[in-house]
């Protein structure tokens, strides 16, 4: 079988088994501290916060930790601060000058706003770890001896909590370095897939109870999650390629250019990260209303809340829409783009350099986006179409949103680099023809 052929070609190249074994060595290690309890919590009594996470962002949460936010573990706070601190380092880097200046300096400059998203990092995390406590001890409110009510708990619970978190980022990296790459994402994939097991478990057994739908609704189900898996593939990969064509150039004896290669133009240049902007905006406004002691059953917050709700979903897919164009003009830089082209002697057949061209690469992306951006709102509230239809939240969270985008473009990368490790040793691809394309965009393209 070409399958069974492809895995004994992996294990023969020895850079790329050891690569795999390290990084499986990692995630056993990311799991195996997901289900360490912190010290003094009974893990017999955390049922107010599994009931918690069962639903509406707490769940989503749970998600990307892999059950460990759920377990009150030492990694219960997961990679999501690093996320968010990366987040406003890249806002940062739009508006503050001294940022753009650092992102122009190469290598030490990235290196240094490494260093100051991980500072970022553990102030988030001093945040959150004692307000994930105070949680807890409201979660578990009511059971005696359940919650430990000395404030040294806290101390000690607040510094294993914000190490946990800076330990999976360190596993994280090691992956990148070590292991097969793409570490961050990696950590992210295993939480969600860790979830997939127990909430496809949980479905089945739903389905085959009583005047639940049964078998047929069940695999009707599968099947419906395998069509919008196709369609997240499609958003992940689709591209618009344009032409270019490079003028010969003759230096001494050797003669450059004359080839035709393409600018692959992204449908979805965003990726995933509209969705994430988007979801904390509408967290906000709730969130705010809580702590200044707002009334929890006004129509606002009850309509804010409504994850099936029409109003939820259309602000919803309205941000992202609107996160998508924004973050496409600061990711994609069409005059960039047209000044390379013409340093490099390089031209779009038919359309004049500089200005001109700058202005038809602009013209493309703004084409482009609009379905990609229709597209990905329409993958980010598909959740709630499958709640409305009957799947537990559990299982519907896999329909769609972050987690099914993140698990689509991390797996593609993750092929897409053995594959490259494949061909590098001359040994056939993952497929029969063609090449699996990552986020990156199209195989053997110009990158910008």
């Amino acid at each position: 079988m070409r399958f069974i052929e492809t895995v004994k070609n992996i294990w023969k190249i020895k850079d790329l088994r050891e690569k795999i074994l390290t990084t499986l060595l990692f995630v056993i290690i990311y799991r195996l501290g997901s289900v360490i309890v912190l010290p003094g919590i009974d893990p017999t009594m955390l049922k107010g916060l599994e009931n918690q996470t069962s639903q509406g962002l707490m769940a989503l949460l749970d998600m990307f930790s892999g059950g460990a936010f759920s377990n009150a573990s030492i990694f219960a706070l997961g990679i999501m601060p690093y996320i968010s601190a990366s987040i406003v380092m890249q806002l940062a880097a739009i508006i503050i000058p001294s940022m753009q200046k650092l992102q122009r300096e190469g290598e030490s400059g990235r290196r240094k706003i490494n260093q100051w998203t991980r500072y970022l990092t553990v102030f988030v995390l001093l945040i959150q770890a004692p307000a994930y406590l105070m949680n807890l001890k409201v979660q578990m409110s009511g059971i005696e001896g359940g919650f430990p009510a000395s404030g040294w708990f806290y101390l000690y619970a607040t510094i294993i909590l914000t190490a946990g978190s800076m330990f999976v980022l360190w596993l994280g990296e090691r992956i990148t370095d070590k292991g097969i790459g793409n570490g961050i994402s990696f950590i992210i994939l295993v939480g969600i897939i860790a979830r997939l097991p127990h909430a496809l478990t949980s479905e089945f057994v739903y389905r085959i109870g009583d005047a639940a739908g049964g078998l047929v609704a069940f695999l009707a189900e599968v099947i419906f999650l395998l069509f919008v898996s196709a369609g997240a593939i499609l958003l992940v990969q689709g591209t618009r390629k344009v032409p270019v064509q490079y003028a010969k150039r003759v230096v001494g004896n050797k003669q450059f250019g004359g080839a035709r290669q393409y600018i692959p133009l992204k449908v979805n240049a965003a990726n995933v990260m509209p969705i994430i902007f988007a979801q904390a905006i509408m967290f906000l406004p709730v969130s705010i209303i809580g702590l200044m002691g707002g009334a929890e059953n006004s129509g606002f917050v009850r309509t804010m809340s409504d994850m099936t709700g029409f109003w939820y979903n259309f602000v919803f897919a309205l941000l992202i829409i609107l996160f998508t164009y924004f973050y496409t003009a600061i990711t994609i830089n069409p005059t960039q783009m047209a000044d390379d082209l013409k340093r490099n002697n390089g031209f779009i057949p038919g359309v004049k350099p500089g200005k001109p061209t700058r202005d038809y690469i602009d013209n493309i992306m703004d084409r482009i986006t609009l379905p990609g951006a229709f597209f990905l709102a329409l993958v980010a509230i598909m959740p709630a179409f499958a709640q409305i239809l009957g799947i537990s939240q559990s299982f519907a969270q896999f329909f769609g949103g972050t987690s099914l985008l993140i698990l689509v473009g991390v797996v593609l990368d993750t092929l897409q680099q053995i594959e490259s490790h494949l061909l590098m040793r001359h040994y056939d691809g993952l497929l029969k023809s063609g090449r699996i394309k990552g986020r990156a965009g199209a195989i053997g393209g110009v990158s910008y």
